[in-house]
């Protein structure tokens, strides 16, 4: 631009918000007399065009001067909406999280973020950038030793702000610089290493094993390898929904990292004589009519073995018995109560002298119903 007669030239735009297509470069100074030059454009690698595209701050949805706070709090909403594990079927959903944590990762560390803003993506092909592929990364944005470009103190040897001063160093500090450099990056390697995915999956166990415990056979069909047989203990006094985690039975970790964990909801199957509410056990329990009438002692299994119940002399049907401490076990060392239900089962024919009886002893009792109203 020229004016008051003096060449006067213009600021160059920083890499974050030059166009993709074209980089300007600075107009050498033009001679008295001489015409001026017209600017020349350069056009960038493909490489390049591609880490200019990425928009971060578009990626997280906030703007460009967002405050941490407010860049934390758009992550959490998006890793929770574009996680794996909560959009099995969505197989895009993977792409987008790990594009968000890309973006995270950069706008999240106030060095990066730094650097983004002056250079845009494409300082992570200088090492800083959390993608891999630039030409220095055997992990993302690390350089083969485990280590970043921000491991080393540039203005050492390039005086400060690259060239802007210091007396610089020599090789052996140049290579100190590299050794040093390599053993923290290595050290936050190890620490920023990711675990595998978890898995889920869902075990129906007999009602005997859900109250006593005991160990059951699956066999996991792994996404990424061939099935496997685990065997699974279940603890006494398991209930209906609740889970298990077998640690490292996930999937695992990339690059040498832990495995992730396999996560269980149990079922219980019904059974055929017994029930549960809560810690009590029921069961219903069939007497004859001269059993109910006079009373006697029955066998009624239990989780604890076979026990002796007493059936009191003139017991109705539908009466309850309780057998203390024979229910379902906590992790306390107590059980809940066996609730025993009698039930009277009456024989299908009766002969004559049965028959009187009964007459009999209908002839002597109130009526049952005398109460019953609606």
């Amino acid at each position: 631009m020229v004016r008051d007669g003096r060449a006067q030239e213009e600021l160059p735009l920083c890499a974050a918000d030059r166009p993709a297509s074209a980089v300007r470069q600075r107009p050498s100074p033009r001679k008295s007399g001489q015409p001026s030059r017209t600017t020349n454009h350069l056009p960038l690698d493909r490489a390049n065009q591609r880490s200019m595209a990425k928009d971060y701050y578009k990626t997280l949805g906030v703007r460009r001067n967002a405050s941490q706070e407010d860049i934390h709090k758009a992550y959490r909403e998006l890793a929770r909406k574009y996680h794996p594990d909560l959009n099995p079927d969505d197989k895009s959903a993977k792409k987008k999280f790990q594009e968000v944590q890309a973006a995270f990762d950069v706008l999240s560390d106030s060095q990066k973020r730094e650097m983004y803003d002056r250079y845009g993506s494409s300082f992570e092909t200088m090492g800083g950038g959390p993608q891999p592929g630039g030409p220095w990364s055997a992990r993302p944005g690390a350089a083969p030793g485990g280590f970043t470009l921000d491991d080393i103190d540039f203005s050492q040897f390039f005086g400060d702000r690259f060239g802007a001063g210091g007396t610089g160093m020599g090789v052996e500090d140049l290579l100190g610089q590299f050794a040093q450099g390599a053993a923290r990056g290595q050290k936050r390697s190890t620490g920023a290493r990711r675990r595998g995915s978890d898995l889920s999956h869902e075990i129906t166990v007999p009602f005997a094993t859900a109250i006593q415990g005991g160990v059951v056979q699956l066999t996991l069909a792994r996404p990424s390898g061939p099935p496997e047989t685990l065997s699974v203990k279940i603890p006494p006094g398991i209930d209906e929904g609740k889970k298990i985690r077998l640690r490292g039975k996930g999937e695992p970790g990339p690059r040498g990292a832990a495995d992730g964990d396999l996560l269980l909801t149990v079922h219980v199957a019904p059974h055929p004589c017994f029930s549960r509410k809560g810690k009590q056990l029921h069961v219903t329990v069939p007497v004859t009519l001269a059993e109910a009438a006079l009373g006697a002692k029955v066998e009624v299994p239990t989780p604890k073995g076979i026990v002796s119940v007493k059936v009191p002399p003139g017991t109705s049907g539908g009466a309850k018995l309780r057998v203390k401490s024979h229910g379902v076990p906590s992790s306390d060392g107590s059980s809940g109560d066996l609730i025993a239900e009698i039930q009277i089962v009456l024989p299908k024919t009766f002969d004559d002298e049965a028959r009187k009886v009964l007459e009999r002893i209908g002839q002597g009792m109130e009526n049952p119903r005398t109460r019953l109203q609606w």
